[in-house]
């Protein structure tokens, strides 16, 4: 069986800088009040006329990650593309991302795991290229939140936390028997469905029923977070999760290199380091800049820890995520 490998890494942000003195000019909200309860002190919105979409956001950032890979995009077997937020209810954004790059009539899968969008992706790539089917599989990560987002005080639990952005990863086969990634954990929990969620517009609740049976102060067609809920149930499976992964490779917490948790809520991140006792040195963050690009959060941080030298061949680099579904995975790659 072949092991894969991460050979390019990419992302890209929008350059509409959104900082939280901005969200209080639209909104009841203040510096403080954010950076206490998320540690968020700016984020990043597409700006009408920029020419930015979710899509054109995943090839930008793909773009970096096939030049860092050394292929073309005719080198790409399969893409795998993970949102929320696609330009299109449907065709999916793979297509998309296909015709734009001029790929050649390759599969492409779209990954509708919000949060765990991209890490999910990276499982399915892993799968592909252990069997020998593919090669090299594009997997991204790319959300345009910005533009379904309540900015008033009504939205402002959920508004000030999301950002846009984008993140892709070459997944390729390699021989190395010890290089790569070794294993990856999947989780979901749909019991739980309704405390993170976007109800409609949807087959079930379409956009003239809304309009209909809803006043304006009570809008389904912007998410809704019961926060609190989350955040315990967060803190918990992100834990399961990375001791599942080290237990199955008969490593320990002393053996992370570098973790890199899902980029929801400082908060969560600091308590997980805090509980496997973790020196600030082996734990990206990168909330304070970007806020919450859900899918895009992982390839993103990923890609920075990478550029900034924190990730050096042989690294232990665990990769846990937590978000709607409620889901929760984690990857576990020898660099």
């Amino acid at each position: 069986m072949y092991m894969s490998k991460i050979i390019g890494l990419g992302s890209y942000v929008p350059e509409n800088v959104v900082t939280n003195d901005d969200l209080s000019k639209l909104m009841d909200t203040n510096d403080a009040w954010i950076q206490e309860r998320t540690g968020i002190k700016e984020r990043r919105h597409i700006k009408k006329g920029d020419g930015n979409s979710t899509s054109v956001m995943a090839v930008k950032a793909s773009i970096i990650a096939l030049e860092r890979a050394g292929l073309q995009p005719d080198d790409i077997d399969m893409i795998v593309f993970a949102t929320l937020s696609p330009d299109m209810y449907f065709p999916g954004g793979g297509v998309q991302v296909q015709e734009l790059m001029g790929m050649r009539t390759i599969p492409a899968l779209d990954v509708r795991n919000q949060c765990s969008g991209f890490v999910y992706g990276i499982s399915v790539a892993d799968q592909f290229i252990k069997t020998g089917m593919y090669k090299n599989v594009l997997v991204i990560g790319s959300e345009n939140h910005s533009g379904g987002l309540d900015f008033t005080t009504r939205g402002r639990g959920v508004s000030v936390i999301f950002g846009d952005g984008a993140g892709a990863a070459v997944v390729s086969r390699s021989d190395s028997g010890t290089e790569g990634i070794l294993s990856t954990h999947l989780h979901s929990e749909g019991k739980h469905k309704d405390e993170l969620a976007l109800q409609g517009p949807s087959t079930n609740y379409w956009v003239p029923q809304i309009i209909e049976e809803n006043p304006q102060e009570n809008i389904p067609y912007y998410p809704y977070m019961n926060g609190t809920f989350v955040f315990k149930h967060a803190v918990v499976r992100f834990a399961e999760v990375i001791n599942e992964g080290l237990q199955a490779n008969g490593l320990s917490v002393d053996d992370i290199d570098m973790l890199i948790p899902h980029q929801a809520n400082l908060r969560i991140s600091q308590f997980i380091q805090k509980k496997f006792r973790l020196p600030d040195h082996k734990v990206f963050n990168n909330i304070q800049k970007y806020g919450n690009t859900t899918a895009a959060s992982i390839p993103i941080a990923l890609t920075e820890a990478w550029e900034q030298g924190k990730i050096k061949e042989g690294d232990l680099v665990v990769l846990a995520v937590f978000g709607s579904g409620f889901t929760w995975r984690s990857v576990i790659i020898r660099w």
